[in-house]
């Protein structure tokens, strides 16, 4: 999947350009419904599907105080997630206050102009300075300008309207599952693997350190879980907290994968919280918490069905 940062970069694809504008945090099934739209109508047009969203979060620019402290996804997890979509492009516009005063019938022109054939969006997406662009505009500048528009209504769950703010609720409540259910996969975050204390190497249980991003991590304790680095699979057992025992004193995810996992300092590890295993808790020494690491991690072995 190709990376663009300006629209002007869509003018190399031969064919055209059917694109799904919106902010997509997570991905999740209603993204995934307008999305498709446009994967659909390149194969059966010709061209190339892609995805059009924004880095920054624009309420981050726009309004601040009114825009979620954490997201479901950074831009580099959401290129992961996108990949196996079906879609060819990412265009991440930066978004700042000059980006904010284009107007909509400007910022849908440029993207015509470029060779966008298809624009597909959520039937409620606004868009463009003063949020002026709406399903109506798109509506009648498809006609004006050539292009062909999707409006996709909302997909539903549970009997509401699925939405990243109840994605990001439920992780807060430690409710995977109905994560999982809104998502259409497991939730994951993913973040660079950084050089801590080498605390766990001492105790026997080396771990990986996660440089803290944007996104939202579900309640502290000890997780079971599954991890992805370098396209391998590992099952590991994972503490996240402010590790008390050893004086922590700001929010961690710290990973230890079961098997040979070689040197990941600077490596992409996207983690799977699967089952949470029991509260963060301080111990007397660390003898007393190397002992229960250990039991922590039979216990997640024996859950994600290694050996005990």
């Amino acid at each position: 999947m190709k990376r663009l940062s300006d629209i002007e970069s869509l003018s190399e694809f031969d064919g055209g350009v059917h694109l799904a504008l919106g902010v997509f945090d997570g991905v999740h099934l209603g993204h995934q419904e307008v999305i498709g739209r446009a994967v659909a109508a390149a194969r059966e047009q010709g061209g190339v599907a892609g995805v059009l969203t924004f880095d920054p979060y624009p309420l981050r620019v726009l309004a601040p105080e009114k825009a979620p402290m954490r997201l479901l996804s950074s831009l580099d997890h959401k290129a992961k997630i996108l990949e196996p979509l079906g879609v060819d492009l990412l265009l991440a516009l930066p978004f700042d206050q000059e980006r904010a005063k284009v107007s909509a019938e400007d910022f849908i022109g440029d993207l015509v102009e470029a060779g966008t054939r298809t624009i597909s969006a959520g039937e409620d997406w606004r868009f463009g300075y003063r949020r002026a662009g709406d399903r109506s505009l798109l509506r009648q500048l498809s006609e004006d300008l050539g292009f062909r528009f999707e409006a996709v209504p909302p997909v539903m769950s549970e009997g509401e309207r699925i939405s990243s703010t109840r994605v990001r609720q439920a992780i807060r409540d430690g409710n995977l599952a109905a994560a999982e259910r809104m998502l259409g996969r497991p939730y994951t975050v993913a973040g660079k693997v950084i050089e801590g204390r080498k605390l766990g190497r001492q105790l026997g249980f080396p771990t990986a350190n996660l440089e803290r991003g944007e996104e939202q991590y579900p309640p502290d304790g000890v997780w079971a879980v599954r991890t992805q680095v370098n396209g391998v699979n590992y099952d590991g057992v994972a503490n996240l907290g402010l590790r008390p025992t050893v004086d922590g004193k700001l929010r961690a995810l710290e990973v230890h994968c079961f098997g040979e996992v070689g040197d990941l300092y600077g490596e992409l590890l996207e983690v799977e919280f699967v089952r949470y295993l029991r509260d963060e808790q301080k111990f007397a020494n660390l003898e007393d918490l190397k002992a229960q690491l250990a039991k922590d991690a039979r216990a997640a072995k024996e859950l994600l069905g290694g050996e005990p």
